[in-house]
């Protein structure tokens, strides 16, 4: 309760420090805008949805007909409204066919990892010597000087460069492939080893082995046998992307949801409901509205497949873009049958995430969930804390240091016997049970959830396209420090 009710002050305190409005904008912006998202014309666009998944064999899952299809209405909606709209390209790649990825040494056969699917040997793998660059970071042609290269398997470790230049002095050195000694590492491959996009520069097979592997190598001067066998291809897709005519470009208030259904679902809740809501408050607010900030909607492809279209989109924006996001606001799952109502955890209140760690939370986070947590609060729904996660779109925001939030009703995790008592439904059953599966459909959305959760979109992005100021505001652009790293 005290929670709650320091929430509510949070929110009045937002509300309270708003100023130097545009002579059009609202007096209440948040409140005015909340009031005309209505969960019919929310419901109207999940309706459309699921005729899109009903018309493309049951789904809308990124790089598929229905995902295309699900573009065209959000784009086309946006631009009957007004706004002038970006579709940038996001590419991926996705198995086509799984294969061996081995390396026989001898008698012995060791599993590896294939570098790029895009390469793969010759059906039944690749026989060659193994020789171990001179220089064992084999970045340059001249590493490999005094050692027999040509028609080689190259050998290298994972310090000083990238892949693709150690592949490119490998075969410059007359190698017809490479194996990187990468040991397994809780904080994964050195930085630097697999740059963005590292995949479209290799050109001959490549295989990442262990140490245990290069030690069997070392050990012989025979031929061994490699075989890299998988196979992928590249899927392009789009996301939506469209912001106001009016308010500040330098303080940016973005929010999102991803567009694309899980495979072999119609992606109804999951999420359509955040789409729907997003859209409904775009077409609700319009192009040129009376606002401080500007207003950024964005529509995720690829959310269902590694965050793949936001993840690309801040990698490529600059450090001056990065610095004028303002903040960031994600929603997702908002209609879940057996409803929880939770924020995400910007200020590090509730239990400990296994993915974020406090310290990696950019400021301004917290302030972002009180205006969410006191939005519910007057909403009639007491909310709770989701611990922040590498797996929705708001993380690669997060990592490059954008003040990040959102709300979500819950997917998979079960409902306890405290959140039950505390917003009714069914204890011990999952807050969507048809979470991820072709049950995602129209005739299993919570309206009721929705009525709460949609206006709650509208609420957050109308108080701070009046100001990013106050006790729940984000840093303003001059002491923003966005981390590029991420690029």
């Amino acid at each position: 309760m005290r929670r709650a009710a320091l929430s509510l002050l949070a929110v009045a305190a937002v509300v309270g420090a708003c100023s130097s409005k545009p002579p059009s904008a609202p007096t209440d912006l948040a409140r005015d805008l909340s009031g005309k998202v209505k969960v019919d014309a929310v419901v109207a666009h999940l309706n459309k949805l699921a005729d899109i998944a009903n018309a493309n064999n049951g789904g809308r899952a990124d790089g598929t007909p229905g995902y295309d299809a699900s573009v065209d209405y959000v784009v086309r909606l946006l631009k009957d409204k007004g706004f002038d709209v970006q579709t940038p390209e996001v590419t991926r790649l996705a198995l086509e066919k799984p294969g061996a990825q081995t390396l026989t040494v001898g008698n012995r056969t060791y599993s590896i990892d294939q570098a790029s699917l895009l390469v793969q040997t010759p059906a039944g793998g690749l026989s060659a010597p193994a020789v171990h660059a001179a220089k064992l970071a084999g970045c340059a042609p001249g590493d490999y000087i005094g050692t027999p290269g040509k028609g080689a398997i190259a050998v290298t470790d994972d310090t000083t460069c990238s892949v693709a230049d150690k592949q490119n002095a490998a075969v410059a050195s007359g190698a017809v492939a490479l194996l990187v000694m990468s040991p397994p590492s809780t904080q994964g491959a050195p930085p630097g080893l697999f740059e963005r996009g590292y995949y479209k520069q290799l050109t001959v097979p490549v295989g990442v082995i262990d140490a245990e592997a290069d030690a069997a190598l070392w050990r012989t001067t025979a031929p061994v046998r490699l075989t890299l066998e998988s196979k992928t291809a590249q899927i392009k897709s789009r996301n939506v992307v469209a912001q106001t005519k009016t308010g500040s470009p330098q303080n940016v208030v973005m929010v999102g949801a991803h567009l694309d259904s899980f495979a072999s679902s119609p992606g109804i809740n999951d999420d359509g409901s955040g789409v729907a809501a997003v859209l409904q408050t775009a077409l609700q607010l319009g192009p040129s509205p009376g606002v401080t900030n500007a207003v950024r909607f964005c529509f995720w492809a690829a959310g269902e497949e590694a965050l793949d279209g936001s993840t690309q989109y801040v990698a490529g924006l600059s450090r001056e873009a990065l610095d004028d996001i303002a903040l960031y606001l994600n929603f997702d799952l908002l209609a879940s049958p057996n409803a929880g109502y939770f924020t995400y955890d910007g200020d590090q209140s509730g239990p400990a995430s296994n993915d974020v760690a406090p310290a990696q939370v950019p400021l301004g986070s917290a302030g972002i969930e009180r205006t969410l947590a006191g939005y519910l609060s007057l909403a009639g729904r007491r909310p709770a804390d989701q611990p922040l996660s590498d797996a929705v779109d708001y993380f690669p925001f997060l990592k490059a240091g954008v003040p990040v939030g959102g709300m979500t009703a819950g997917a998979a995790a079960k409902k306890s016997q405290l959140q039950a008592r505390l917003w009714g439904g069914t204890a011990g059953v999952a807050f969507d049970p048809n979470y991820r599966t072709p049950a995602d459909t129209i005739g299993n959305v919570n309206r009721d959830a929705l009525a709460v959760m949609a206006p709650g979109v509208a609420f957050a992005l109308g108080t701070y396209a009046q100001s990013i100021d106050g006790v729940n505001g984000v840093p303003p652009r001059d002491q923003r420090h966005r981390n590029a790293a991420t690029r």
